[in-house]
């Protein structure tokens, strides 16, 4: 099925068009979060005006969306588009503008709130998308923030999805199963992919051909069984709700007895990925121009549509993703991507390819122009769909002539790694995805996200979703305006002004980064680092150190938002305010460990008799160590799964049932992820949170080692200071082996009022009191 078909809306009763579409998903979404109100909306999908009974020959030559709201029969509220994904769009913009709700990450759908009576509307409204397609995830992101998830966490998930407008979403889950069952097929054995396939929290690098195995243990069975029963229950919702899943197929990538079992099989071996040993990097590739390329690409796409149905001809595929191709020779590079195509039309005659662009910006020195278009060469423009997938900070589109005429999306990456630092780039995912679109591009056919995790910030995610519906840049102030009104709605007060002040404040500042040449993503507190004398601070691209904004505003929005819950004390009944005071909380309290960090190492640093006082450096490193403390009691007292560890694990271990050796593996795999990354550190503290538990667990303990050497005097940086280093290791080695369920302190909810207010009375110079 081709990406021009997969929009077609159901029509009208008595029409003699065919349709792909109907209202039940949309109508089961009511069901499942407005159960109240099951009986006063309909919906009714009508045929875009685009339609044409002979189908364009362009793959992506499809109708823009629209939808409209009006009032229906005895009181109900009517919605009317050309897909299930405008329906869903027009249902959440009337809920927003007329019920003030909407349904929200981690704090989950507040759209059970609508009133009892749904209020009319003054007249038609109208909607309309501005790009044919609104996509979801980056191929990090099942690993970094999904890995673990329940069919829960999926329908919660997926429902937002829908009523966000997103219609095309990367389906990877269950990946592993089809997999496994086409290498078996083809002659390899279970030990063989017992050394092929990684952990939970690393799948996604093994599926790019960066790593492979798992330190730590081998993946269950059980695990790979589990997911593709979950996938199963994820695809079927995603087309009920009118998505189109961009899924997997067979990469390349093989286990390392590839020429045992083929010898005559042309492949190369992939280049070592971050200091990984040999072991576990360095994949074997299966060049697609070998006839068992072809052979494996068949038996892997007949599988899935054995298992999913033929829900989708748009596969994901990404061969060189921080890991350059074998040659540089142009006519290889097209032979390869050529050869590529033919074995998805072989599996799959409507087979069209989706590309993350990312290779082209991390290898930027590999890839030149030259190379670029020789690579995207070997297939037709209408058979690949490009992600840029970095378009906020570093578009590839403009220097790649728009990918000498590939279609491609428009994507915000904005967050590395999960990291949970408050930041953002509200005037480029407004008015750069316009003017592309409007002025430079011919060949941009959506808009999406694809951070590496989704976590927090969410204001920056529902603003370019929501300017895919705009042909004009959306005003920031009337959008945060709006957006706060409907966060922190309740029927029982009117929010105060101080809350607006405060937003319009990060609005400017915090969530207005213009300076890409010092950060280009969520910033990282120095403290999540490994403690060192030099090297921690004004570290720039995207893992920035440096704070791109003056921390004085900071606090100056954090006590307009405190403040309001002086005036109208039942915010602290509002988990959404209480939800952002925490962030808030945690990222001023971030910021004040930096001059803390400063003065310590400024005191204790005796080759400067001006500044040397071992007095005040241990006064400072105590002070760095309760501040930390305290930003944990805050964390853990929030009770949120965002803030803490304790969730994440539960999560992870819950996968296993009853086996506690593959729940010990998952907490493992989890506990390594967020710390070390890697068997001995590879990338350590690269997917580091600001999680209740983990900073007093973790990171205390860790800066505790680095203030007693340094306050005997061994100031020389960690890569000299061998000792220092080693004792690091050893801690950080022995917590990722801890067991959760054997250890006495739990993570349990506190007062987050009594705590938040004890907190800031105690830092009172912090938070500027």
């Amino acid at each position: 099925m081709k990406l021009h078909c997969l929009f077609l809306a159901v029509v009208s009763t008595g029409t003699a068009f065919a349709s792909a579409y109907s209202t039940a998903g949309i109508e089961a979404l009511v069901r499942r979060r407005l159960p109240d109100h099951c009986n006063d909306i309909t919906f009714s999908l009508t045929v875009p005006p685009s339609y044409s009974s002979s189908v364009n020959k362009s793959a992506f030559a499809s109708h823009n969306d629209s939808y409209a709201v009006s009032n229906g029969g005895a009181g109900k509220i009517h919605i009317s588009g050309t897909s299930p994904s405008a329906l869903a769009t027009g249902l959440r913009y009337y809920l927003k503008e007329f019920a003030n709700v909407d349904i929200h990450w981690f704090l989950g759908s507040r759209l059970n709130l609508a009133p009892k009576h749904l209020p009319a509307v003054n007249s038609t409204l109208k909607g309309a998308s501005i790009v044919p397609y609104r996509y979801h995830f980056n191929t990090v992101t099942f690993s970094y923030t999904s890995a673990f998830w329940s069919w829960t966490d999926w329908e919660e998930q997926l429902d937002w999805m829908s009523l966000h407008g997103i219609n095309l979403p990367l389906a990877w889950v269950g990946y592993e199963k089809i997999l496994t069952d086409v290498f078996l097929e083809a002659g390899f054995t279970h030990a063989d992919l017992a050394s092929f396939l990684s952990g939970p929290a690393f799948q996604a690098w093994n599926r790019f051909g960066n790593i492979q195995g798992s330190w730590g243990g081998d993946l269950p069975k059980a695990w790979i069984e589990g997911q593709f029963e979950l996938q199963k229950k994820i695809i079927a919702r995603m087309v009920e709700l009118g998505m189109t899943p961009v899924l997997p197929c067979f990469t390349g990538f093989v286990p390392s007895r590839i020429g045992e079992i083929y010898p005559n099989a042309s492949f190369v071996t992939g280049s070592q990925w971050n200091g990984f040993p040999a072991q576990y990097t360095d994949v074997k590739f299966l060049e697609p121009f070998d006839p068992l390329f072809t052979t494996l690409q068949k038996s892997f796409i007949e599988k899935q549509q054995q298992a999913y149905g033929q829900v989708s001809s748009l596969y994901t595929l990404d061969q060189y993703n921080e890991n350059n191709p074998y040659s540089g020779d142009t006519d290889y590079l097209r032979n390869v991507t050529a050869n590529t195509m033919k074995s998805l039309k072989a599996a799959d005659p409507e087979a069209t390819w989706m590309l993350q662009g990312w290779l082209f910006y991390s290898s930027q020195s590999f890839w030149t122009n030259e190379r670029v278009e020789a690579y995207l060469g070997g297939v037709s423009n209408e058979d690949m769909l490009i992600i840029d997938l970095f378009s906020e900070s570093q578009p590839q589109w403009q220097r790649t002539n728009n990918y000498y005429g590939k279609p491609w999306i428009w994507c915000e990456l904005h967050d590395y790694g999960s990291n949970m630092g408050l930041y953002g780039q509200v005037e480029n995912v407004t008015i750069n995805p316009i003017d592309a679109l409007n002025n430079k591009s011919t060949t941009m056919v959506g808009m999406g996200l694809t951070m590496e995790g989704q976590e927090g910030n969410e204001i920056m995610y529902d603003i370019l979703l929501d300017q895919a519906w705009s042909e004009t840049s959306l005003n920031s102030e009337i959008y945060f305006h709006d957006w706060v009104t409907t966060r922190y709605y309740s029927s029982k007060m009117k929010l105060p002004s101080s809350i607006y002040k405060a937003w319009n404040i990060l609005r400017q500042t915090v969530y207005n980064n213009t300076q890409l040449s010092q950060s280009t993503g969520v910033t990282k507190s120095i403290f999540e680092l490994s403690p060192n004398t030099t090297g921690l601070l004004n570290r720039t691209g995207h893992h920035a150190t440096v704070i791109i904004y003056d921390p004085v505003a900071l606090v100056s929005a954090w006590q307009d938002f405190y403040s309001a819950s002086s005036q109208s004390p039942q915010l602290w009944k509002n988990k959404p305010y209480v939800f952002d005071l925490t962030d808030m909380t945690r990222q001023v309290l971030a910021n004040a460990f930096v001059p803390l960090y400063t003065s310590f190492v400024t005191a204790a640093n005796k080759s400067d008799n001006a500044t040397y006082s071992i007095d005040t450096a241990r006064r400072t490193g105590s002070e760095m160590l309760a501040l930390l403390a305290d930003l944990d009691a805050v964390l853990v007292a929030s009770g949120e799964a965002a803030f803490t560890l304790g969730p994440w694990i539960e999560a992870a271990r819950a996968w296993a049932g009853n086996d506690t050796k593959s729940a010990d593996f998952y907490e493992y795999n989890l506990r390594n992820q967020v710390t070390l990354w890697g068997p001995t550190g590879q990338i350590s503290d690269y997917s580091s949170r600001q999680w209740g538990g983990l900073v007093k667990d973790y990171y205390v303990p860790r800066w505790k080692l680095f203030i007693e050497y340094t306050l005997r005097g061994d100031t020389t940086p960690n890569g000299a200071n061998s000792e220092l280093a080693k004792a690091l290791l050893t801690f950080e080695e022995s917590w990722q082996m801890k067991k959760w369920e054997s250890e006495k302190r739990k993570e349990v909810k506190g007062d987050v009022e009594k705590t938040i207010k004890s907190v800031a009375a105690k830092w009172g110079y912090v938070f500027g009191n």
